[in-house]
């Protein structure tokens, strides 16, 4: 079983156990009495609607409705569309490379993942999408919206942005590509190890093992581990991550439902050294998976946070695959930091706070492409001098490997 922490990531669940442990009606209140007025509005749709109407759509837009009317990360998936969404897992799929939520009947980016169009683009964490085409997203659904961005490769989506600090909306033209996700990238710096991570998804876990290994094998004295704009991804990967740092024993994140409880513990020794100093970078942009590992590792006092507080989304979904092909994503549960903490709408805080403005964050991702452009392809590249919180996080280090040495 396979679950998930984000809207366009993956799961499975088995549907039963829901109908078996369906909750009794409030007293008084007959809900066999809402499904006739369903059926009763549908067969007054069937003989009367000026055309012949499509009974599937129908019912799919009614399922579609049902479902994204519990909270912004549920949803009900037609077949293309689960189709689709379980591709996303996989590491490859099309678009311009952001995760979306809903806030106050608008998308919102989550986060545009590194090296996409998105990106490359300038979109940022908290940007704000009013119109796609020209066409107001307001009241439409997650999957509407989600849809009207996809399209071929090759072609131009235009998404109209308001971003906070701006007096206007601004208008920004992205073409669309197949997105290909690496989600583990690393490099040495000095003597400290710098691994980012893009997304939690399928071999995440494993790709930092080899990250983490190689490093190691280079003799680095301590690690930053950026989750800055990491926007989440599968459960499991998480849990996984997590253990690389924690001995074994040690709870990494529980979750609780209406009807259970889950615990997840760390089951293997830790692969970095405890006497290893280690940082974890986070931003706005830092969401779901990548704040089960932020807050495993801040409660257990196994890494220092830096930057500004994380995106607050700690709520677990399940997907019901259909007889038809079609699935539903619904929520299920929240999941808890060790200490027992939800930080659901209200984010981890860093321990040591560092903004970063937008201006500077501009300046970060046009100096990257320049260079990128100049010869660099996909190599890792770090500027501390204009990106303050890596600055930061290295002198975290630095200072506390200092402190170790003096002592």
């Amino acid at each position: 079983m396979r679950r998930f922490l984000l809207p366009l990531l993956a799961g499975t669940f088995f549907f039963a156990g829901f109908l078996a442990g369906a909750s009794k009606p409030a007293e008084g209140e007959d809900e066999y009495s809402y499904l006739k007025l369903f059926t009763d509005v549908l067969k007054i749709v069937k003989e009367n609607y000026v055309e012949e109407p499509n009974i599937k759509k129908l019912i799919y837009g009614a399922l579609s409705g049902m479902v994204s009317s519990l909270d912004p990360f549920s949803a009900f998936f037609p077949p293309d569309k689960y189709k689709e969404f379980m591709e996303e897992t996989e590491g490859e799929f099309g678009g311009v490379g952001i995760e979306i939520s809903m806030e106050k009947g608008r998308p919102i980016v989550v986060a545009p993942i590194e090296g996409t169009p998105a990106f490359k683009a300038g979109l940022r964490a908290g940007d704000i999408i009013l119109a796609v085409d020209g066409e107001d997203t307001f009241g439409k659904s997650l999957l509407e919206i989600v849809k009207k961005i996809r399209g071929k490769p090759g072609t131009k989506v235009k998404l109209t942005i308001m971003r906070k600090g701006l007096d206007k909306p601004i208008t920004v033209e992205i073409t669309r590509a197949v997105i290909k996700i690496e989600s583990v990238k690393y490099t040495k710096y000095r003597d400290i190890g710098y691994v980012k991570l893009i997304q939690f998804q399928h071999y995440t876990s494993r790709d930092l093992r080899k990250a983490i290994k190689d490093l190691i094998s280079q003799d680095v004295k301590g690690l930053v581990i950026d989750l800055r704009n990491n926007p989440g991804g599968l459960l499991s990967e998480a849990v996984k991550v997590s253990d690389l740092f924690l001995p074994e024993g040690k709870l990494i994140v529980y979750t609780k439902g209406r009807r259970d409880e889950e615990k997840y513990y760390a089951k293997e020794p830790a692969l970095v050294p405890p006497g290893m100093p280690v940082v974890v970078l986070i931003n706005k942009g830092s969401a779901s998976a990548s704040e089960i590992v932020t807050g495993a590792l801040q409660d257990h006092h196994r890494a220092i946070i830096v930057g500004e507080k994380s995106f607050g989304k700690a709520s677990v979904q399940n997907i019901i695959p259909l007889e038809d092909g079609s699935a539903i994503k619904i929520t299920v549960a929240y999941y808890y930091t060790p200490s027992g903490r939800l930080i659901h709408g209200k984010g981890i805080k860093p321990d040591v706070k560092v903004a970063m403005d937008e201006k500077t964050w501009e300046k970060l991702a046009k100096t990257i492409r320049k260079m990128r452009i100049e010869g660099n392809g996909s190599k890792v590249i770090l500027l501390p001098d204009i990106d303050v919180q890596l600055k930061k996080a290295f002198e975290v280090i630095e200072e506390r490997l200092h402190h170790e040495k003096a002592a």
